[in-house]
């Protein structure tokens, strides 16, 4: 059974869902099988899922598109949370789009595309050493904090964001979560989860299973510590990832994604594996993958 947490002051189930996967293949372009991924949005919620996370960015104008016709009208107590501060070319190249104008029109278009009139929390995505960016962070928080005044927005979150920028954010405003690339396999970021233990901030892990790029769900199962906690189970060394997130800190949130009802149910039934101090103890020595390209497609 999943544990109810919260996402900033919302109680929320522990296991939410990421509809990135949705897209077509580098999260460009129309999905492979449009009749799966609406069924994929429609047995998360199902199966209890209250809170999905997406983006107008991803296809571009795809995934929000496929959550309003799969979801629309949206079941009581469902939080959608969306992402802004980039855009995509018609090559499918990840841009920066963070000046505070553009962070508006994006809200907006959300909205739109979404079919709602407040979005339950909106990520600030900051940019990489790839694609940097001259936009003050405080201008862009307080570009979403004007929209907060406004009713379209309700939470201010932010991802791929250095513990500096997590403290110059709380220092304008209170944050909602955390998204940041964070794994049992990479734990370069347990300095800002430390911060988010600190201030009771939800913390919502992206490449939960590691990047494709440092190996992601093959490497884990490579991995003999991994392997054999999951053996112990009956589970899946992925599974077992997951589970480890979850009882890493009580305000951790998964939004792990996929395009697969069978994969969806896989994930989801993690809430049902209850890992013990020893199972803890192993999984702390768990080869360190890292994600060297943790910042991109996400």
């Amino acid at each position: 059974m999943t544990k109810t947490s919260f996402l900033g002051d919302q109680p929320v189930s522990q296991i939410g869902y990421g509809a990135m996967q949705l897209a077509g293949p580098g999260v460009f372009g129309p999905p492979r099988d449009k009749a799966e991924a609406i069924a994929v949005l429609r047995r998360a919620v199902e199966l209890g899922v209250d809170h999905i996370d997406t983006a107008q960015f991803y296809g571009p104008d795809v995934v929000n598109d496929l959550i309003r016709e799969a979801l629309h009208p949206y079941a009581d107590g469902l939080k959608l949370v969306t992402k802004v501060g980039a855009r995509r070319d018609d090559k499918a190249a990840w841009l920066p789009a963070d000046r505070p104008e553009e962070l508006r029109d994006q809200v907006e278009q959300n909205l739109r595309s979404l079919g709602i009139e407040q979005i339950e929390l909106v990520n600030i995505r900051l940019m990489d050493d790839q694609h940097p960016s001259d936009v003050p962070l405080a201008d862009k928080v307080e570009a979403i904090k004007a929209l907060v005044d406004e009713g379209k927005v309700r939470q201010i979150g932010i991802s791929n964001a250095s513990l500096e920028h997590v403290q110059e954010a709380l220092a304008l405003t209170p944050l909602g979560e955390i998204q940041n690339a964070y794994s049992v396999a990479n734990r370069k970021d347990e300095a800002v989860l430390d911060l988010c233990r600190e201030h009771g901030i939800s913390y919502v892990p992206y490449f939960p299973l590691g990047s494709a790029f440092a190996g992601g769900p093959k490497a884990l199962a490579a991995d003999p510590v991994i392997a054999g906690v999951a053996e112990k189970h009956g589970v899946s060394a992925s599974q077992i990832a997951l589970a480890w997130l979850l009882a890493h800190y009580d305000r951790m949130l998964l939004i792990p994604g996929t395009s697969s009802v069978a994969h969806l149910e896989e994930n989801l039934a993690v809430g049902d594996i209850a890992l013990d101090a020893d199972d803890l103890t192993q999984l702390e020595g768990a080869t360190q993958l890292g994600d060297p390209m943790a910042a991109v497609q996400h």
